[in-house]
C-alpha cells in the first residue's frame, strides 16, 4: 500500500520553536498592526486639527494646554487662544471624530448586512431619511411639532433624524431583500427612489420655510462642522457613542451573514433579531450624525472598502479600524475645507464628495471587470 500523505492546511508561521500555526490568508496580525497605526494617526490628526487655524498657537502649546488644563497659566497660550481651542476647535474636533467614525462604521455594518461593498447610508437613501426628519424639525418646529420640541428639548432634532433614518432603512431592506438575498441593483434603485422621495418632501418644506430657515438649510444640506459646539455634542453624542459601543458586538453576526443567512442560523446566530439590532444601530448613528452635520457622503463606502482591501473582511477588526480611519479622514477633510478657500470655509460635504465619488466609480468599474486592479 502506497504511503498516504495527510496534508495539513497551509500555514504562514512554522511550528518550530513553539510558534503558533496560522492558516494561510489570515491577516489578523496585520489587522492589529493597522489598528495600532490608525490610533496614532487619529491622535496626530486631532492635535493637528486643534493647532491648525487662524490662531498662532503651536502644536506643543496645544498639547501642553490639553495636559495642564484651562487653568494653567504657563502653557504658552493666551486667554484668547484658550477660548479658540476649548470653545471652537475642541468641540469641532470631537464632533468631527464622532461623525466620521459613525458614518464609516454605519457603512461597514450596512455592507455586511447587505453582503455587498456598495451599501452606504448616503448612497442608498438612509441619510436622506435622516435629513427629512431633521428638516421637518427645523421648518415645522414652531407649528404642530412645537410640543415635541418642548418635550425632548435639544434631543428633538437628533431623534427626528434617527426615526427618519430608521424608517428609510427598514423600507430599503424590505424592498431590496428577497428570500435572504439582497439584489445590489434593486438596492441602488430603491435608494435612488427613497432619496428622490425625501428630496420631494424636503422641497415642500423648503418652499414654506422663511429666510432664516432657508439660510440654515442651505448650509446644512451641504454638510459642515462649522456650527459645532458643546450643545450639539450633548444632543447627538450619546446616540453616536451608543451606536459605536454596540457595533463591535455585531462583528460575529456580520461574519456569519457573509456565509448566508442559513449558515449564520446554523452557527447559532439569531438572524432576524440580529438584523433588527443592526438596522437600529445604523439608523441611530446616521440619524444623529446627519442631524448636526448635514449631508456628508461617501465616508461610509470609501473607508470600509479601503480597509477590506488591506486587512480583509473580518468584522472583528474591520469595525474598529473603520471607526478610527473614518474619524481621521473626516478631520483631514475638515482641515481642507477650512483652508482651500480661506478665509471662507468650503462645506465639508463638497470635499468628501469630490474624493468619494471617483472612488465609488472605481469600485463599480472594478466589480464589472473593466479595471483589472
Amino acid at each position: 500500500m502506497s504511503e498516504t500523505v495527510l496534508r495539513k492546511p497551509a500555514v504562514l508561521a512554522s511550528a518550530r520553536g513553539g510558534r503558533r500555526l496560522r492558516p494561510e490568508g489570515d491577516r489578523s496580525a496585520l489587522a492589529r498592526m493597522v489598528i495600532a497605526c490608525l490610533c496614532l494617526v487619529l491622535a496626530a490628526t486631532i492635535v493637528f486639527s486643534l493647532a491648525f487655524g487662524a490662531s498662532d498657537a503651536s502644536v506643543l502649546s496645544v498639547v501642553k494646554t490639553l495636559i495642564a488644563g484651562t487653568d494653567a497659566a504657563d502653557n504658552g497660550l493666551s486667554v484668547r487662544d484658550r477660548i479658540i481651542i476649548y470653545d471652537i476647535r475642541l468641540p469641532r474636533v470631537i464632533l468631527g471624530a464622532l461623525i466620521g467614525a459613525s458614518l464609516a462604521v454605519s457603512g461597514a455594518v450596512m455592507q455586511g448586512l447587505f453582503r455587498n461593498p456598495l451599501a452606504d447610508p448616503g448612497i442608498v437613501g438612509v441619510s436622506a431619511g435622516a435629513g427629512l426628519g431633521a428638516v421637518s424639525i427645523i421648518v415645522l418646529g414652531g407649528t404642530f411639532l412645537a410640543p415635541m420640541i418642548a418635550l425632548f428639548s435639544l434631543y428633538a432634532l437628533p431623534l427626528a433624524a434617527f426615526f427618519g433614518a430608521l424608517i428609510f432603512t427598514l423600507v430599503l431592506y424590505r424592498v431590496a431583500t428577497r428570500r435572504g438575498q439582497t439584489s445590489i441593483a434593486t438596492m441602488l434603485l430603491a435608494g435612488i427612489a427613497l432619496g428622490a422621495m425625501a428630496a420631494a418632501y424636503i422641497g415642500v418644506l423648503v418652499y414654506i420655510a422663511d429666510d432664516k430657515q432657508l439660510r440654515d438649510l442651505t448650509f446644512w444640506g451641504l454638510g459642515s462642522l462649522a456650527g459645532a459646539n458643546w450643545v450639539k455634542i450633548a444632543a447627538s453624542g450619546p446616540l453616536i457613542a451608543l451606536a459605536l459601543v454596540i457595533s463591535p458586538f455585531l462583528a460575529r453576526g456580520l461574519n456569519g451573514l457573509a456565509l448566508g443567512e442559513a449558515s449564520a442560523s446554523h452557527l447559532g446566530i439569531p438572524v432576524q433579531r440580529f438584523k433588527r439590532i443592526a438596522i437600529v444601530t445604523v439608523a441611530a448613528a446616521t440619524g444623529a450624525s446627519v442631524a448636526v452635520s448635514g449631508g456628508i457622503g461617501f465616508v461610509g463606502v470609501v473607508v470600509p472598502h479601503l480597509l477590506r482591501l488591506v486587512i480583509g473582511p473580518d468584522h472583528r477588526y474591520l469595525l474598529p479600524a473603520a471607526a478610527l480611519l473614518g474619524a481621521s479622514l473626516l478631520l483631514i477633510a475638515d482641515a481642507v475645507s477650512r483652508t482651500i478657500v480661506a478665509p471662507s470655509e468650503l462645506p465639508i460635504g463638497i470635499v468628501t464628495a469630490a474624493v468619494g465619488a471617483p472612488f465609488f466609480l472605481w469600485i463599480l468599474l472594478r466589480r464589472r471587470g473593466i479595471l483589472d486592479l
